[in-house]
């Protein structure tokens, strides 16, 4: 009885010892597990630094993105513009795009926001055809039913927003000339029969017959007396995107112009354009203004001449203010011009005088002249005294 008391007690101690060595075993494994749980699944372990991992995990997100479109210069170079093609499918754009009539075009530009800038035609009216949304970071356009003319520019200006005020950055548009090609339709089309245009001698000329798609050969065509016009690239030059240009315009390229198109077996021609010659000045006129006296006796006539010397077939008007217009005393002038030989250029004078019979003590006082041409206006002044005439002599 003692040896099992004996060994019972040496038992005890033993199966103690063991439960103790085995909850330390158990909570060593527990905590190595509680360490494993706390590792997300699926990721690494933290790396040996896991101060510097965090400071680099923080870096990106200390930046917004409204910083970034508004202030960075950077975000702001990126504006792109994209054709969408089907859902997921883009297509990056050049100078211009072909879209068949009748089809849906869809241009997404990046940027927040972004305004758009469409042809003319569209501006007016689009009949409902149009939609233009802007999303968080980018703008759709959608235009669909398209016809031939809807050809034109399509552009994407990015916005610049301080607060509530934003503008467009000019600088920074994304544009794109997009062709509507259309088989009935080869020109883009117009209202008008004819247009109007100026030939202005220090500007060029555009004759704006667009077509439809960029694959028609166009040429140009005088109506009276029937003939093509030569188009050499110097004189006369040639743009799919805009038309013919007169690049200096002279006499001869006066009268009624028109373009024809052909592409396949269809052949049209466009609007005719009515040319009119108008030979536009260097620069305002400068008038020189004289008094025939500076001094004129009451009862005499006095003449007063506005002289400019310009480029020969320039029109320049004539104006005047004058002391008797207060009182209503009518006026009378007498308008001339004759070239002047003077010089290597052509050039001519043209002058405006003033008449005033019987001066009368209201007609003292400042003369001006104003003279007017296409570029502008210029005035010149001078004053007359009027004095009481002088008593004849006794014999």
């Amino acid at each position: 009885m003692l040896l099992v008391k004996l060994f019972g007690a040496k038992w005890r101690l033993v199966l103690s010892a063991l439960f103790i060595c085995a909850l330390i075993l158990e909570l060593g494994y527990c905590q190595k597990d509680a360490q494993e749980h706390r590792t997300t699944p699926g990721r690494k372990p933290k790396p040996t630094k896991p101060k510097l991992g965090k400071a680099t995990n923080k870096g990106p997100r200390a930046v917004t993105a409204k910083p970034k479109v508004k202030a960075t210069p950077a975000a702001k170079g990126q504006t792109l513009l994209t054709q969408v093609l089907n859902k997921g499918k883009f297509k990056k754009l050049g100078e211009t795009l072909s879209v068949q009539a009748g089809s849906i075009l869809e241009l997404r530009c990046k940027g927040k926001p972004v305004q758009w800038g469409v042809p003319s035609y569209l501006e007016e009216d689009d009949d409902g055809r149009l939609r233009i949304v802007q999303h968080e970071r980018y703008g759709v356009l959608t235009l669909v039913n398209s016809t031939g003319a809807d050809t034109g520019e399509y552009t994407c200006y990015p916005m610049y927003c301080e607060d509530t005020d934003c503008r467009k950055e000019y600088d920074k548009a994304v544009k794109v000339f997009v062709f509507f090609p259309d088989p009935q339709e080869l020109f883009v089309p117009s209202s008008d029969y004819y247009e109007v245009i100026q030939l202005r001698t220090n500007w060029p000329t555009l004759l704006p017959c667009q077509v439809t798609s960029p694959e028609a050969k166009v040429t140009l065509h005088r109506e009276f007396p029937p003939s093509e016009v030569a188009v050499d690239g110097a004189e006369i030059s040639f743009n799919v995107r805009r038309g013919f240009t007169i690049h200096r315009p002279r006499p001869h390229h006066a009268g009624a112009l028109y373009c024809v198109a052909s592409l396949g077996n269809l052949r049209q021609s466009s609007t005719k354009y009515m040319l009119i010659y108008v030979n536009y000045p260097m620069a305002p006129p400068a008038p020189v203004i004289q008094a025939s006296s500076s001094s004129v006796a009451l009862g005499e006539n006095l003449h007063v001449s506005c002289t400019v010397m310009g480029e020969q077939d320039v029109v320049v008007d004539f104006t005047w203010e004058y002391p008797g217009q207060q009182i209503g005393r009518p006026l009378y002038t007498q308008e001339s011009v004759r070239p002047d030989g003077g010089g290597g250029a052509a050039r001519q004078q043209s002058q405006s005088v003033l008449l005033v019979e019987e001066v009368r003590e209201v007609d003292q006082g400042t003369y001006t002249c104003t003279a007017q041409n296409l570029q502008g206006a210029k005035s010149a002044s001078t004053t007359v005294k009027v004095v009481a005439k002088a008593k004849p002599k006794k014999p």
